[in-house]
């Protein structure tokens, strides 16, 4: 015959008299020296306890698993700690052998200690028989204890019935409050409380709680698969231990990490870090090819995906802090390929692959094809693997003198700058406006190079104002554009020297950037100068002239005038030329030319 109050046998588990209890259950803490991972919260009721500073009332807030209601449990135990030969006098957190409530308290059937699940006693009337009973004194044990677990599912009005009872209770009660939703539990409850925030279990220190536990499991499990597990959790004790449990029963022997996978739907590691390997090589192809063959043996699109970004995650963290490559929660082989990774592969890189495979991971999800949308998530990541960062593209524009950044295939695109371009081909820019200006509206040339140093930096030909102006306009600069086109009246031009006369309203300070900006843009030194005399109409009053007369002359159009008297009110707005492949208009020229052969004007309304 077995004594009453023992803890069941392990060895008993399969007996009918003696049903199994899981692992969560069956190696719940039950004093502070087993709780793992909170520290700080052990500290502070410690020193609390020590020095009489007991408050009325706890809080504790966390997520799911990590030991809420259980550390309310130990606090009730600890606030009625008692041996049956009075040893101890008052609350302490040394608690080495089960005491005269102990048993009872962790069982949850202890009359003094009240447990409430808030979440199905929401109401008035729950917390009014809390506040009718509180004021009768303990039966056996030192205080009355009352634990209420997701407090934040009472009501707004069981809050504001609590708000009395819980500032100002009976020396005899403490109250302790659990819940996950800290932000949805009124700011007059919590200044009434002492919070203590548990925090998630690190991986390692899951690790090794595990270990134990298999050990006395008597179950042989490989220490890869504990890391498996133990991330798996994401800092939940209580999910590691259901995890445990059923991989025990999963695996029916020696608990391996391949069999851990399998159970949890997940990727080879082996096989996901290959697939980033690809990726980062721009290899396409093979990155297909892994991707496939992970797809036909039963890996989930989605979850190969957010392996994928678990791994970038990694690499990342382990280039801005080399010594997370030291956490045994991780495999050797992701360790020593990350340690790789991170010192080939950059920042901007490692962060556009984020933020890739976050949005493609959303897009396969809503697909009805997941293994064709990943594919394609695939695809774009490899894709931009060639091209280079915002910086690099930058650096290749100011060597090429404003071309196009030229990209070589594969890695090597991200290795090395491109060779400078030398090309004697025309500058694009549109023209505009009267020839009055100087040099017409022809279009700036590069001069073609005579010498090698002399195609590392091209020189850019500009001959006249409206060239500089379509220029300005070309390096997206429209702040000089406009400056130029409204502020300034030519008064001379020469290439590498413009005199001109600025308008009131014009900015100083414009002038003296002016020469920098046209000296980086053409690739010789200018010389900018403010003259005195009048100058010629800025370029925006005569683009203005001209179409105030293209209105006039549109206006004067026999058959505009009839459109007009048809319409009272209306008035021409804007008068645009046809593009010269539409044969049925005429557009034989512009104002201020011959006008066509049939008389008419050339424009359209």
């Amino acid at each position: 015959m077995t004594d009453a109050g023992a803890p069941p046998n392990p060895d008993s588990a399969g007996q009918a008299s003696t049903p199994y209890r899981v692992l969560a259950r069956k190696y719940r803490p039950s004093s502070f020296d087993d709780l793992i991972g909170q520290e700080a919260v052990v500290r502070t009721v410690s020193n609390a306890f020590e020095t009489g500073r007991i408050p009325q009332a706890w809080i504790l807030t966390g997520v799911r698993g990590v030991g809420k209601t259980t550390t309310a449990r130990i606090l009730a135990r600890a606030l009625n700690y008692e041996m049956p030969d009075g040893s101890v006098k008052g609350p302490t957190v040394q608690m080495p052998t089960l005491g005269v409530h102990c048993q009872a308290i962790m069982e949850s059937r202890h009359m003094d200690v009240l447990e409430m699940d808030a979440a199905s006693h929401t109401g008035v009337d729950d917390v009014r028989q809390i506040n009718d009973s509180v004021r009768y004194a303990p039966a056996s044990a030192r205080y009355k204890v009352y634990i209420i677990d997701e407090v934040h599912m009472l009501s707004t009005a069981a809050f504001n019935a609590f708000l009395k009872t819980l500032e100002e209770p009976p020396e005899h009660a403490k109250f302790v409050f659990a819940t996950t939703e800290i932000r949805k539990v009124p700011v007059t409850v919590l200044s009434r409380c002492q919070r203590f925030d548990l925090r998630r279990v690190e991986a390692d220190v899951l690790m090794k709680h595990l270990a134990n536990i298999a050990a006395k499991e008597n179950v042989e499990i490989e220490p890869e698969a504990l890391g498996i597990i133990a991330r798996a959790a994401e800092g939940s004790v209580r999910d590691s231990l259901s995890l445990l449990d059923q991989a025990i029963a999963h695996a029916a022997g020696t608990v391996r990490a391949d069999a851990v996978r399998q159970m949890l739907g997940l990727a080879d590691r082996t096989r996901v870090i290959d697939l980033f390997d690809s990726l980062a090589r721009g290899d396409i192809a093979s990155a297909f090819k892994e991707f496939r063959d992970q797809y036909d043996v039963g890996a989930d699109p989605i979850v190969v995906l957010s392996d994928l970004a678990e791994f970038v995650n990694f690499v990342t963290r382990v280039k801005i802090v080399p010594a997370t490559a030291d956490n045994v929660a991780y495999g050797e082989t992701e360790r020593v390929r990350a340690r790789d990774f991170a010192s080939k592969i950059s920042m901007r890189v490692l962060s556009r692959m984020w933020q890739m495979l976050l949005k493609g991971i959303t897009e396969v999800q809503a697909a009805t094809r997941p293994a064709a949308a990943a594919e394609m998530v695939l695809v774009r990541i490899a894709y931009v693997a060639d091209l280079p960062t915002p910086d690099e593209a930058i650096k290749m524009l100011e060597q090429n003198g404003g071309g196009s950044p030229v990209v070589s295939g594969g890695s090597a695109a991200r290795s090395a700058p491109a060779a400078p371009v030398a090309s004697a081909a025309p500058v694009r820019m549109p023209t505009s406006s009267p020839s009055s200006f100087g040099g017409g509206g022809a279009r700036p040339q590069m001069a073609a190079p005579a010498t090698d140093s002399q195609a590392a930096a091209p020189v850019l030909r500009v001959t006249s104002f409206t060239q500089l102006v379509a220029l300005a306009g070309q390096k997206r600069d429209l702040l000089t554009k406009g400056a130029l086109e409204g502020d300034m009246r030519l008064v001379r031009f020469e290439e590498g020297r413009l005199e001109v006369a600025l308008e009131p309203n014009a900015s100083k300070t414009m002038i003296s950037d002016l020469a920098r900006k046209f000296e980086l843009w053409t690739g010789r030194r200018w010389t900018v100068i403010v003259s005195n005399e009048q100058g010629q109409p800025t370029l925006r009053s005569v683009n203005q002239a001209a179409k105030q007369e293209h209105a006039r002359t549109a206006e004067a159009d026999p058959r505009v005038r009839e459109v007009l008297s048809r319409f009272p009110g209306a008035k021409v707005v804007e008068v645009r030329r046809l593009a010269p492949e539409a044969p049925e208009t005429n557009i034989n020229a512009d104002y201020g030319s011959d006008d066509p052969p049939d008389g008419s004007d050339g424009d359209d309304l």
